[in-house]
């Protein structure tokens, strides 16, 4: 795509599709961005609230390479890409994508920022699959750095190599999934460390607020910098992660095995009888978070360590 003026189609103008935008709007300093959805005070919406996102940016000169369709062919006629953020309902998206193949350009390529709804799925009824990818970001987008391109079996590898392309020079970290799997790989794994904090809370091993300052003084400074296997890894010293499972894997077998047990003893599933209290404590220590100030601390760790 680095050939062509950039002309990115954004349908549906959500938190993630506004976040989008402006991370569209700041970082590709020559590209346009249409948006589209079917609420109709759309404009006034996003005026209003776009501006909260363009962080460190003129807005004149963003909302000047900002324009609104009130219809779905209008709003990708002429884009280079498309990219979708309707409802999380795999019905609207099979649908969808034949309507915007139709109308995009033959050369225009499709990325959906679906958390769990694979390409092949939404593809089923499109004349060409070969056009769309999963690209789901770890949300706000316009912050966090990570997307994780998520091809089905039938995308082309020319479609992946421009998604990479364009989404580095946004200085973006673009990591491809080889296999399209539930939840992907970052909602698994945050999902995984979710569960294992609402079994120890409803155990009473710990309580909401102190759970989460263990994770923000151990894990979280620790993982911003080397990721589980390279902390391991590190933690191994000479011997790498080899030594490290060596001389305490029977520890983490030991943890794996209770976390299990604790899981299935204390029924943590979704609905069930332990989620009220936790829930209760969290409103207790938090009320309503900040999600301003939450941001603001996330670019500074981000600029700290690179990853912006």
């Amino acid at each position: 795509m680095a050939e062509r003026e950039h002309k990115i189609a954004i349908v549906g103008a959500g938190t993630i599709g506004l976040s989008f935008a402006a991370l569209h709007l700041t970082k590709n300093a020559t590209c346009t961005v249409t948006i589209y959805d079917t609420r109709p005070d759309l404009q006034a919406y996003v005026k209003q609230h776009l501006p909260g996102y363009l962080i460190e940016a003129d807005h004149d000169t963003c909302l000047a390479r900002l324009t609104f369709a009130n219809e779905l062919q209008s709003a990708v006629k002429d884009a280079t890409a498309v990219q979708e953020q309707g409802p999380e309902i795999a019905e609207f998206k099979v649908s969808i994508w034949p309507q915007i193949e139709q109308y995009a350009p033959a050369d225009a390529i499709f990325w959906s920022s679906t958390s769990g709804i694979p390409a092949s799925v939404q593809s089923a009824q499109m004349k060409d699959p070969s056009r769309l990818v999963v690209v789901h970001p770890f949300n706000p987008p316009h912050i966090m750095p990570l997307l994780e391109i998520v091809p089905s079996p039938q995308t082309s590898q020319k479609v992946l190599d421009r998604t990479l392309s364009y989404w580095r020079a946004l200085g973006r970290t673009p990591v491809i999934v080889k296999k399209e799997c539930t939840g992907f790989v970052a909602n698994r794994l945050a999902f995984a460390l979710f569960r294992e904090a609402c079994s120890l809370v409803a155990q009473g091993v710990v309580d909401v607020k102190d759970l989460d300052e263990i994770v923000q003084a151990s894990m979280g400074p620790r993982w911003s910098v080397a990721g589980p296997f390279k902390s391991y890894h590190a933690g191994g010293g000479e011997g790498g992660l080899t030594s490290f499972m060596n001389k305490i894997g029977g520890t983490v077998q030991e943890c794996w095995e209770a976390s299990e047990e604790d899981v299935r003893k204390g029924a943590i599933k979704v609905g069930g009888d332990w989620q009220a209290e936790v829930c209760r404590q969290a409103d207790e220590a938090y009320g309503v978070v900040d999600t301003a100030e939450r941001d603001e601390k996330t670019r500074k760790v981000l600029a700290a360590v690179g990853g912006t």
